[in-house]
């Protein structure tokens, strides 16, 4: 195996990169986080005529064909500009679980529209509980008339106040417990008895919606795949989420320390660069062995799940759990080495941090992750 990236692949990263350095820097990014909805409907028809919302969606749906790699390179430098848009929520979640779960007849229906940016998903999944595991769901999808009604709560929707269409976790056996009796449906986000409400939370580049569901009714053709299926279909796009995120993280983390370094080759204390101080050393020093180190775990994770590589189940909590880490310690010494200024409203330290602290504990914590690796490892 080669984890070094092709000519392609490169071209592609410095391609973005290029982009988001001019199309989405710190202003951009400030400016859309004030707004309600969180992105620019024209940046997104933009990113739309590259290619990027259909990079791993194959051909025959509308896409581009590419594969996971391609997507997670895109996923790094968008975490390195802290590119507002709702591409984990629509791409990485939601066009994938569509992938994962959808009848051929749905994958030909929607698919085509999400590749071109017309329609953008979001996947409805936690509840009150906050529960990662399938203990969590409790809303409830009831058989009726041959469709079904949806009845319940779902919270923490990344960008469920914008997208055209949501895929909802439900239980239709009322009787199952545990990852038994889950169904996943789709269905647009205009539905009558849906209300979407935006919700503050630490990261304002993110947004995040809470939505209820009040006796929605849906036909049976609403179902995404078949019934019972959805947990391990919701697993299995997860798996490769938690690797998108990973490479967001690293791209994140990288941000931080080129952040540092010019920070401590510019500032002069006692007539002398900052940089040159032993104690600024070392934590660049630090910092620089640890993203060196996740970017070396996530791009081994995104070779598993480009292959379809069975040790992605290894390799997936495997990086989740270290470039969580990582990242959160680099926008944390990255304040650190900038000082008093690093902690102020406008300097950008602080939102690289909160999106550090919010990406740590997405799809599940360190925690969560490495027990999950136990797991795989038989542990």
């Amino acid at each position: 195996m080669n984890f070094a990236l092709s000519e392609e692949q490169e071209m592609l990263r410095m391609t973005a990169r290029r982009f988001l350095d001019e199309r989405a820097g710190s202003d951009v990014v400030r400016n859309l986080m004030e707004t309600a909805a969180g992105f620019d409907a024209a940046l997104w028809q933009e990113i739309a005529a590259q290619g990027w919302q259909g990079m791993a969606i194959p051909e025959e749906y509308g896409g581009a064909g590419f594969t996971f790699m391609e997507q997670a390179i895109l996923m790094e430098e968008m975490g390195r500009s802290l590119f507002p848009a709702p591409y984990l929520s629509s791409i990485v979640l939601g066009a994938d679980l569509v992938l994962t779960a959808g009848t051929e007849e749905q994958k030909q229906t929607i698919l085509p529209d999400v590749a071109s940016g017309e329609i953008r998903l979001a996947v409805a999944h936690l509840e009150s509980g906050g529960r990662w595991d399938a203990t969590g769901i409790e809303m409830t999808a009831t058989n009726e008339g041959g469709g079904f009604v949806l009845e319940g709560a779902k919270f923490f929707v990344i960008d469920g106040h914008t997208a055209d269409s949501l895929i909802v976790v439900a239980r239709t056996d009322p009787s199952s417990s545990g990852s038994d009796g889950i169904s996943l449906f789709l269905l647009p986000a205009d539905t009558d008895g849906i209300e979407s409400r935006r919700v503050e939370t630490m990261d304002q580049t993110r947004k995040q919606a809470e939505i209820t569901f009040a006796a929605v009714r849906v036909p049976a053709t609403a179902m995404l795949g078949d019934p019972g299926s959805g947990w391990s279909s919701l697993q299995e796009m997860l798996q490769r989420a938690v690797v998108a995120l990973a490479f967001e993280q690293v791209g994140g983390a990288q941000q931080c320390l080129d952040m540092s370094v010019e920070y401590a080759k510019a500032r002069i204390q006692f007539g002398r660069p900052i940089g040159s101080f032993q104690a600024i050393k070392h934590k660049c020093a630090d910092m620089l062995v640890a993203i060196e180190s996740a970017r070396s775990a996530a791009y081994y994770a995104g070779w598993a799940a480009s292959v379809g590589d069975e040790d992605l189940a290894i390799a997936a909590p495997l990086a989740k759990s270290y470039c969580s880490e990582t990242y959160s310690h680099a926008a944390g010494e990255n304040i650190q080495i900038h000082g008093g200024i690093g902690f102020t409203w406008e300097h950008d330290a602080h939102l690289f941090f909160k999106r550090a602290k919010t990406d740590e504990i997405l799809f599940g914590t360190p925690a969560d992750h490495r027990a999950a690796l136990a797991d795989a490892l038989g542990l």
